[in-house]
């Protein structure tokens, strides 16, 4: 099992001035091996797809830049420069990795193969933590941390470690309210989880809403809590207060700190709710159907601030982190046609998006659009319609979830 817990450091103003040498000196050097690496690829293009029999047309391939190379080459990086020598071996190695993983996202893929943007160059200030990828067990001594060639940092350890977890890694980041270690953590020893698979008892159906954020199967709703928009004002007079001052003087590095200050707070107050909701939900040791929105594509549309607002995509990955250490199941199923269903006899009942009620002609089924969104969704995830009382018959298109679940 892997788990990561974040504390906040108290650094003095030498380890801070050092850590922030480190970053700008780790930002150069991870601009410098992605130039390479566009170098390499540049170079090893070719639009000819073809060669004739007697005449090849295709130009000799060039050595192209690796992991392997770029870490080899590290040595003449700090025999050029020596400031790089204060630097951690292995946290250089892990800028030259994280090159290497950003230009595979770009090339290959994900491992479900889903492929990222082309990797950008870092600005000044955008380079914002450093990872030491060895720690030892007895790092963590009273109220300090232990970070190689940086020395003892006060650590406010907010909670104690888990017992029978190791230390892995050591990510030390900067903020705009200041410096955060974040331990990963594994313990071997916590066996594979195997859930059962979903049935009506144990299973929950939610709706994803702007109205409300969402609805359970059940009916119950939680309200959309809007920190952006009830800081909108204040943020508004920030960022106009950065507008109005020149560039690099103090001022306006001052003015930009209270604007980014202003939206960590609107950023912490969304991932906190996000926690308390999902804990709650998983509180009654039941599996959780969702649907599989489209957030980017639901992103670009009128409703832009209020999608982003609600902050759908961060909840379903806090609430698939927490589901899995309590041993449920997160199931995304098919959006489409959701709201149209009727959850009692499964027969379409158009909607427009006004209209919030659902009143089925044919079963007299009578309940709010979001409450039987949730049971459509719900019994999506287990493969099985709703019935109603008098157990009315109906039949589902198409494979669903729970029988794809059925199948070996």
């Amino acid at each position: 099992m892997r788990t990561a817990y974040q504390y906040r450091l108290r650094p003095t103003a030498s380890q801070v001035a050092l850590m922030g040498e480190w970053l700008e000196l780790l930002r150069k050097q991870y601009n410098y091996r992605l130039a390479e690496r566009f170098n390499g690829w540049e170079q090893n293009r070719c639009n000819i797809h073809a060669c004739s029999l007697t005449v090849c047309h295709l130009p000799e391939l060039k050595d192209k830049p690796d992991f392997d190379s770029q870490k080899r080459d590290l040595v003449n990086t700090k025999a050029l420069f020596p400031e790089y020598q204060a630097i951690h071996s292995q946290v250089l190695q892990d800028c030259v990795e994280r090159v290497q993983r950003a230009f595979d996202r770009w090339l290959k893929g994900d491992c479900n193969g889903k492929r990222a943007g082309r990797p950008r160059f870092k600005g000044v200030g955008r380079y914002r933590s450093f990872t030491f990828p060895q720690m030892k067990q007895d790092c963590i001594r009273g109220q300090f941390i232990h970070l190689p060639k940086i020395g003892p940092v006060k650590l406010v350890q907010h909670r104690p470690l888990p017992e029978g977890f190791v230390i892995k890694t050591a990510t030390i980041t900067r903020k705009v309210d200041g410096w955060y270690v974040t331990l990963s953590l594994q313990d071997s020893s916590v066996p594979e989880w195997s859930p059962d698979p979903p049935t009506w008892e144990n299973t929950m159906g939610i709706d994803l809403g702007l109205s409300s954020f969402l609805v359970t199967d059940e009916g119950e709703a939680v309200e959309v809590p809007q920190h952006y928009r009830r800081a909108q004002k204040p943020l508004k007079r920030l960022q106009r207060s950065v507008s109005r001052k020149q560039k690099r003087p103090n001022r306006y590095q001052k003015a930009v700190k209270r604007l980014s200050k202003a939206h960590q707070k609107v950023a912490n107050q969304r991932r906190d709710f996000h926690h308390k909701t999902a804990r709650k939900l998983l509180q009654t040791r039941k599996h959780i159907a969702h649907e599989a929105l489209d957030i980017k594509g639901l992103a670009r549309t009128r409703l832009a601030k209020s999608v982003h607002d609600a902050g759908w995509g961060q909840f379903l990955q806090i609430l698939a982190a927490k589901a899995e250490r309590a041993g449920l199941l997160t199931i995304a199923g098919d959006p489409r046609g959701s709201s149209q269903g009727c959850s009692g006899c499964g027969r379409e009942v158009p909607k427009k998006l006004h209209e919030r009620w659902h009143d089925c002609p044919s079963c007299g089924l009578r309940l709010s659009r979001d409450h039987n969104s949730a049971r459509v969704i719900k019994s999506r995830a287990v493969g099985r319609p709703v019935l109603q009382a008098q157990e009315m018959s109906c039949h589902w298109a198409g494979v669903t979830v729970g029988e794809a679940w059925r199948k070996p």
